[in-house]
Parts: structure tokens; C-alpha cells; sequence
């Protein structure tokens, strides 16, 4: 276990980023912007998801395109922990492996929308998450970053409004933050490359010229695809 003691707080930005596009990384660039710096953003793809569809992406391709979706971006990078994992994942797992990896003294901070957070306590053991990271809670503009806790009072002690709380504590706190929200949408990304549609300006460049590399999101049967080397 290595010593993280001064380490920057480590901020988990989770999805299927089936594709990345500019939404999410506009999220995640404010994220760090609103930590000044001192926070290094993790986008970490969801092993599979929920409803599988016919013309989604494997894993690798997420990964791969993640990658080059934050190749030249200051302070952003990508976590396979749980595509390396593999299978059903549940968040509180997830952290229990990343607090041993990262040490107990080191900001562990798992980033989710409001969506995610009104359904919470549906969550695997989410009482359990607080003690391994702090909760960030991404609100929109248009929206209130105070909405009421959807978790009863469960969490209310854990509340807070300053980051350098999350900066100088392991875990434990919840903020709900105003960030950008991008109207743009993985499924009507999707829905366009199977249109033969341009998805131009969605999504970075390097992202659509490797999925016109490797021909995603066409319904192909998974079984022919290309294999990675």
C-alpha cells in the first residue's frame, strides 16, 4: 500500500461512456476547474450495462476510446478497475478496492448525477460508501443545489458546502456541486451512427475517427468483431 497522505483527492466519475462524448468530459474538466487543480479526475466505465444492446460497444473499445477522449487533458485519465473486474459491480465494492489501493489517508470522491443520487438508497450497501469516499452530487444550472436528501436523514450530518472539506478529509462528506450539463447523449450518438448520421462536434474527433475505424454502434453481431492485439 503506497503512502497518499499528500496526494491530490481522487475524484471517480463513473458511466458507460458508450461513447464518451464532450458532455461527459465537460464535467469532468469542471470538476477539476472547480477544485483549482488540486483533485485528479478518474472516468471509470461501468463493466456492461444494465440493458445490454445489440450495438454497444465492448469494453475495450470504451476503454480505448476513453483514452484518447483524454490523452491531452491536464489532470484527467481513465480507471478500468471495473471493466478489469468484469461481471456485475457494485460501487461500494469498487471503493473498498480502490481505499486498500490508494491507502487510508488519501480523498477518495465518487462523482454521480442527480438521478443517481435520488435512487441511492436502492444502492448496494450505499450506507457503506460514505466511510470509503465522499459522495459529489453534480446538479444542473437550471436546477437547485439544495434539493432535499432523497435518503431521509440518513446522510444530513454528512452534508457540506465547502470543498476543502473533501480536500482535507479521507471520506464521509456529501456536496452537491453546479456544474455544466451538456444536453448531448450517448443513445443519440448511438442512434445516429446507426442512421448513418454524422455525430460530428458531439464527441472529440480522435473519439469518431476510432469508432469509423473499427465500425461501432452499426448492429453488428458481436461475434464478428475485430480482435484487439
Amino acid at each position: 500500500m503506497r503512502d497518499n497522505a499528500v496526494a491530490n483527492p481522487l475524484i471517480l466519475l463513473g458511466g458507460t461512456f458508450d461513447p464518451v462524448h464532450h458532455g461527459h468530459l465537460r464535467t469532468a474538466v469542471d470538476l477539476f476547474q472547480a477544485f483549482s487543480g488540486r483533485a485528479d479526475i478518474a472516468l471509470m466505465p461501468a463493466a456492461q450495462h444494465r440493458l445490454r444492446e445489440a450495438e454497444a460497444a465492448a469494453p475495450e473499445d470504451r476503454l480505448a476510446m476513453l483514452a484518447l477522449a483524454v490523452a491531452h487533458e491536464p489532470g484527467l485519465s481513465v480507471e478500468p478497475l471495473e471493466i478489469q473486474r468484469g461481471g456485475t459491480t457494485y460501487t461500494v465494492e469498487t471503493l473498498e478496492i480502490l481505499r486498500q489501493r490508494e491507502g487510508a489517508q488519501r480523498s477518495l470522491i465518487f462523482a454521480m448525477g442527480l438521478d443517481a443520487w435520488h435512487s441511492l438508497s436502492k444502492w448496494h450497501r450505499w450506507l457503506e460508501i460514505v466511510q470509503l469516499a465522499h459522495i459529489i452530487v453534480v446538479c444542473r444550472p437550471q436546477g437547485s443545489s439544495g434539493e432535499a436528501l432523497n435518503c431521509g436523514d440518513a446522510l444530513q450530518a454528512n452534508r457540506t458546502d465547502l470543498i476543502d472539506d473533501l480536500i482535507s478529509t479521507s471520506h464521509g462528506k456529501v456536496l452537491f456541486l453546479t456544474l455544466t450539463q451538456l444536453e448531448i447523449s450517448s443513445t443519440r450518438i448511438r442512434a445516429l451512427l446507426k442512421q448513418g448520421l454524422s455525430p460530428r462536434y458531439l464527441l472529440p474527433d480522435s473519439v469518431l475517427a476510432y469508432i469509423e475505424k473499427h465500425q461501432l454502434y452499426r448492429c453488428r453481431n458481436r461475434d464478428t468483431d475485430h480482435q484487439h492485439t
